[in-house]
């Protein structure tokens, strides 16, 4: 029985029991409604519900009163063995093996599809990560929100959202003009400019833009500048998406900035003219002193924000309001925004921005801020000189090491990250803890096939013993804890429920045999274990896929 038929059944149950006491008071309740907890003392029984507790005040009764009446009906359900009231009005709840046991079976026969669910079903989401300037290469900041943006897709996608990965490329404004100058005198021989970028990465790109224009200094002056910077842009982007493309993560969505600067044909207004004018529709801008503004502190922003300067000039807030109002015509209903540590007066800015654009602040729009991380003993760029590389990273510590590491912990956690730790191939390193037991499943599973331990049977009432009550009970979570990970956007969950799963199926194996000892003969409950056994590999292996990291079948 899954958690969610358990849900059921205690609906069918309380909703007759409520409305008999005081009709109307179930009115609309569903199993939704009445959530269930693992006990965190397994004596206590599979399940819990405080059920009783919350509705006791609406149908008119004393709490641990409701609750009998609730657990004697409960305990008529089949595959309920035993149903217990404890405190003040606590259901504790009892299955049978052969309840508890199906689930096995169950798991197996999903597959890869066992943990997905519905709950973000409708949604249409649009998520921005990382995000970085292409004027350099990916550092350990981009790493983390690398790792998490894509994990929380992943969690978003396996609960039935509508996800693009999305990547802004910050590709026009100064920044711009800097990195060609930059680039330009590197090909010349020249020193940096003061406000340029250094580093042997803009030498390499000088190289390779005089490689592929060895006539670049025959140019006209501007020619040249606008040549280097269009070359060492596309070769910058280009390692950009190969540095993230190793590191597993994959974007749906390139958005150019410079497509929200660009005329229309015939010199119709750009995207950043026409959102102007669109939050203008609005009634949420004003002109004043020449400039154009965006009041919004309507919507809780600390002030109002100038949208176009007195000298026509537009902000970088215009550039942000023409790109949120861009992805709602592309049909993103909501919009998730993952940005760094230093992005914390974006949040009021961006919520703000949907309010003056006719969306729900509370709804429409979340901005997520993740804090810094670091590495201890890490070395700076080689290249970069000032940063520290997430392709050094990846090559360091590898990239399944790297993105548990990166998803474990919640993104608005300052971060340290403990390489001696991650390069371990002990039960100390999380991500060899949870990898070994996905690993150990495996071999289990090839020996039982040589020894004829196959899954020609099973049955499940055979599941008797204390480690498969607690390992079933985990795998029965599995669905739930992905959909309140993608409600939350917390991949850090999956993580520690992995651990916990790997714990638990490592019990299991020191005390259940799968294979039979010596000369014994292969029985029913051998095979059934086999069954078990796989069902654990398999959540194992489809919670590891969530976090983007490998599920090796042997180490």
């Amino acid at each position: 029985m899954t958690p969610d038929a358990l849900s059921a059944a205690l609906a069918a149950v309380i909703v007759p029991l409520a409305e008999t006491r005081r009709p109307g008071s179930a009115a609309g309740l569903t199993a939704a409604d009445l959530p269930l907890e693992r006990p965190k003392n397994r004596e206590h029984g599979d399940w819990a519900s405080n059920a009783a507790l919350k509705l006791a005040k609406a149908v008119g009764a004393n709490p641990r009163e409701f609750a009998g009446e609730i657990a004697a009906k409960l305990a008529e359900t089949p595959g309920v063995a035993s149903v217990e009231v404890a405190g003040p009005g606590f259901i504790n709840i009892r299955l049978d093996a052969a309840a508890a046991g199906a689930l096995a079976r169950t798991i197996v026969e999903a597959g890869a599809a066992f943990g997905t669910n519905e709950s973000q079903r409708g949604n249409t989401i649009n998520l921005e990560f990382v995000s970085a300037n292409p004027t350099g290469p990916l550092h350990i900041g981009h790493t983390r929100w690398a790792a998490l943006g894509d994990s929380i897709a992943r969690l978003l996608l396996a609960s039935g959202g509508t996800v693009a990965r999305e990547f802004y490329i910050n590709d026009a404004g100064a920044q711009m003009e800097r990195f060609a100058r930059s680039v330009l005198a590197a090909a010349k021989g020249e020193p940096t400019p003061e406000d340029g970028y250094a580093g042997d990465y803009i030498a390499e790109l000088a190289r390779r833009v005089t490689a592929k224009r060895p006539d670049l200094l025959t140019l006209d002056p501007e020619t040249q500048l606008t040549t280097a910077r269009d070359l060492a842009y596309e070769f910058q982007l280009a390692e950009l998406q190969s540095s993230l493309e190793q590191f597993n993560v994959h974007f749906d969505v390139w958005f150019s900035e410079r497509v929200l600067h660009a005329q229309g044909q015939g010199g119709d207004a750009s995207l950043v003219d026409e959102a102007v004018d669109r939050l203008r529709a609005q009634g949420h801008v004003f002109d004043e002193e020449g400039a154009v503004w965006v009041r919004t502190t309507d919507f809780g922003d600390d002030k109002d924000r100038v949208i176009r300067r007195s000298n026509g000039e537009y902000t970088y807030f215009a550039a942000d309001a023409a790109y949120y109002l861009n992805k709602g015509d592309r049909g993103f209903a909501r919009k998730i925004y993952l940005l760094g540590a230093d992005h914390h007066g974006y949040v009021h800015r961006l919520k703000a921005l949907a309010g003056a654009a006719g969306d729900d602040p509370d709804k429409d729009i979340e901005v997520l801020i993740g804090q810094l991380v670091s590495v201890n003993g890490a070395r700076l760029s080689k290249r970069a000189g000032n940063i520290i590389e997430m392709d050094d990273l990846r090559e360091w510590l590898g990239t399944d090491a790297l993105r548990y590491s990166l998803a474990r912990y919640p993104a608005d956690s300052p971060l340290t990250l403990d390489p001696e730790l991650l390069r371990k191939r002990t039960n100390d390193n999380p991500v060899f803890y949870v990898q070994y037991a996905h690993a150990r499943t495996h071999n289990v599973a090839r020996n039982a096939e040589a020894a004829g331990v196959g899954r020609s049977e099973f049955a499940p009432e055979l599941l008797d013993h204390e480690t498969e009550s607690a390992l079933l009970g985990a795998l029965q979570e599995f669905p739930r804890i992905v959909a309140f990970a993608a409600e939350l956007r917390e991949p850090h969950r999956v993580a520690r429920y992995l651990e916990e799963l790997a714990g638990l199926y490592h019990r299991w194996y020191d005390n259940c045999r799968v294979i039979p000892q010596g000369d014994d003969p292969v029985e029913a409950v051998h095979r059934t274990r086999r069954w078990l056994n796989d069902a654990t590999g398999q959540v194992l292996r489809n919670g590891l896929d969530l976090l983007g990291v490998q599920a090796p079948e042997r180490m």
